[in-house]
């Protein structure tokens, strides 16, 4: 009888060990350093705590912080860990959700007291005092009953909730227990709360029980937290300029967009600033369409209901959707437009499209509506109304993969213009719950098969995520790092073999049949509002020349030149330079100091001397005073910076 299995690590080599080993025991028998840094272990590509045993042969990959799955389970166990700490300080608290996220980790709480951030501290005082134990995190599989009874007798009916929902044939229930305390969990943890080093819990909010505003409203907890004070530090050095650049709070310092409850609550309105900024926004992309041979289209802002039930995003997104517009004689009913794929395919079917037609690339920049919960709504990144960069491109079979691939390129354009330095993607693919998904199954794998192909060819680092398909394909979504190193999704492409079939779109193919086209979605920008948020924290309000809403201001020294200030802002203005003049009875230092505040590239300071040799005192917004400068020369330099879409940041 064998006892020993053969173990395989990310670098290639194998070793033999006893069978029944764990995976800590593993780590011990390597180096102390890494028994003491190792978190949790990746056993043949799936997550397990440290305990896991190996029973066959296996590969192994042992996990410490710096492995995004490390930092997920430390953030899970701090979560954990924080529950423990709020129930000894509260006993009556009963318990949600306590998930990591992609920065730290919330639990939602059900207690008699009203929370503030005041309360904090003393939760995380706690928390420290627990982890300084060093409790271990024991697993536990309970049957479904078994679990049901444990949180009816501990009476958390949010917990007795969630296991009714549980299918004992297909899911694994699993409890943790540490220190005394049990929660309802999957896993994997860490090994100790020990491990538990710095913790800073950040905010505390409302959050209604599962998202739902019929159910009890709990109160939801934020934190974070990290092995070393010194990462602690720099995250909330982080977290401070990530405040300083909030989109909410520049918008309106800079006079960008405005959202009003008297208009309605995630119904941005976009000032004049904000509609010069996202009007060249529209024009640089309009333009790189034009190249690669898109035609624009404008739809409506409403449909007939019957449009979007042919299509599927009725019955899809029905609850994301704001309510049905009826007519007087009940007959037709009209829906707020919730994507412009619809209303393109129209425009496609308008008449008979022949293979030597193929491709045709539709365009528009379309609004369409959302019913965001109002708890959900956060600036410009989630509203209610937005406008997507919206293409649909209609092609032969043969000519699918190469048009993906120039759609990936024009987004990779758009990107390096913007700043957009660092992006990954992931291939969102459909998972095996058939009722999300419409389509044969075939074209499906096909369609994947093609874009993973596509991604390939480009050269893209990708991961591929089951599960994150749209309803009608699959598709390839961007995540961009701004200049804070946060992950944002933006552009995404699509490719899709389901709405031709259900709009019965066709083309005569080369033996004179009726063949039907695929459909590609694109948008590199995605939501153009979102967009311009996640534009205005990355670039802390300060944007490139190109896109700024005013690139120069006229700034005389005193009224005896006004007359010249007002001959340089004409000459500006007609050199097509967005410039404004400040006529106002301020110093100038006090002029430029608040020119600066507002961000403006170039400050143009005029006096005796500028009037008398034609020139402009240049001052460079963070970068000073750079001398002075003949007009006629100023306007050359800023125009090629404009047109040259030069990045100063």
């Amino acid at each position: 009888m064998n006892n020993k299995i053969k173990v395989k690590f990310p670098d290639g080599s194998e070793k033999e060990f006893d069978k029944g080993i764990t995976a800590l025991d593993i780590a011990r028998q390597i180096s102390n350093r890494l028994a003491d840094e190792a978190l949790v272990a990746k056993i043949n590509g799936e997550v397990r705590d440290l305990a896991a045993k190996l029973d066959d042969d296996s590969e192994l990959k042992l996990l410490t912080f710096d492995d995004p799955d490390g930092q997920h389970t430390y953030w899970h166990s701090t979560s954990h860990l924080m529950a423990h700490a709020i129930q000894s300080i509260y006993p009556e608290a009963k318990f949600g959700v306590g998930p990591a996220i992609e920065n730290g980790f919330y639990y939602d709480v059900d207690i008699d007291v009203k929370l503030s951030e005041e309360d904090l501290p003393k939760i995380e005082q706690r928390m420290l005092e627990i982890a300084k134990q060093g409790n271990p995190f024991k697993r536990a599989e309970l049957s479904k009953h078994e679990a049901y009874e444990f949180f009816k007798k501990k009476g958390d009916p949010y917990k007795q909730e969630i296991i009714t929902e549980l299918d004992e044939k297909k899911d694994v229930i699993s409890i943790y227990e540490e220190g005394g305390f049990t929660d309802l969990c999957t896993g994997p943890h860490i090994p100790d709360t020990s491990k538990i080093k710095f913790v800073k819990l950040l905010s505390v909010s409302g959050s209604y029980w599962r998202g739902d505003e019929k159910n009890k409203q709990l109160q939801r907890i934020y934190g974070i937290s990290f092995p070393k004070k010194k990462m602690l530090d720099d995250y909330l050095t982080l977290l401070e300029e990530a405040k300083k650049r909030d989109h909410r709070k520049l918008g309106k310092e800079l006079e960008l967009f405005l959202i009003s409850p008297k208009i309605g609550i995630g119904l941005p309105i976009w000032l004049p600033k904000g509609t010069v900024l996202r009007d060249t926004l529209e024009k640089f992309l309009r333009e790189e369409q034009l190249k690669r041979g898109y035609l624009p289209v404008v739809t409506p802002h409403i449909g007939n209901i019957e449009l979007y039930k042919t299509s599927g995003h009725y019955p899809y997104y029905k609850e994301s959707q704001f309510p049905t517009l009826k007519l007087e004689d009940g007959h037709e009913e009209y829906l707020l437009k919730p994507m412009n794929c619809p209303h393109h395919f129209q425009i496609y079917a308008s008449k008979p499209r022949s293979y030597r037609d193929l491709p045709i690339r539709i365009a528009e920049f379309g609004t369409v509506y959302r019913y965001e919960k109002s708890g959900e709504l956060n600036g410009l990144t989630r509203v209610r109304s937005f406008a997507v960069d919206d293409s649909h491109i209609f092609v032969r079979q043969d000519q699918l993969k190469d048009e993906v691939c120039n759609v990936i390129e024009l987004i990779q354009v758009v990107f390096s213009v913007m700043g957009f330095k660092d992006f990954t993607t992931q291939l969102s693919f459909r998972d095996e719950n058939v009722e999300k998904y419409g389509g044969e199954i075939e074209l499906w794998e096909k369609a994947q098969q093609e874009i993973r192909e596509a991604a390939d060819l480009m050269k893209l680092n990708y991961i591929v995520a089951e599960g994150e398909a749209a309803f009608y394909g699959p598709k390839i979504d961007f995540m961009v790092k701004d200049a804070l190193g946060r992950k944002w999704q933006l552009g995404t492409v699509q490719i899709d073999y389901v709405m031709p079939e259900r709009f019965n779109l066709e083309y005569t193919g080369s033996d004179g049949q009726k063949h039907r086209p695929v459909v590609i979605h694109r948008a590199p920008f995605g939501s153009l509002e979102r967009f311009i948020g996640v534009l205005i924290e990355h670039y802390a309000g300060y944007f490139p020349t190109w896109l700024a809403p005013v690139q120069a201001v006229v700034i005389p020294v005193s009224q005896n030149f006004f007359d010249y200030a007002e001959n340089v802002h004409k000459l500006l203005l007609e050199s097509n330079i967005r410039s404004e003049l400040d006529l106002r009875s301020e110093k100038v230092g006090y002029k430029i100091r608040d020119w600066e505040t507002q961000k403006v590239p170039y400050m143009l300071i005029v006096g005796e001397k500028e009037k008398e040799t034609g020139t402009v005192s240049v001052r460079q917004h963070k970068a000073g005073d750079k001398g002075n400068i003949l007009l006629k020369d100023f306007i050359s330099k800023i125009n090629l910076e404009i047109v040259n879409k030069v990045n100063h940041n």
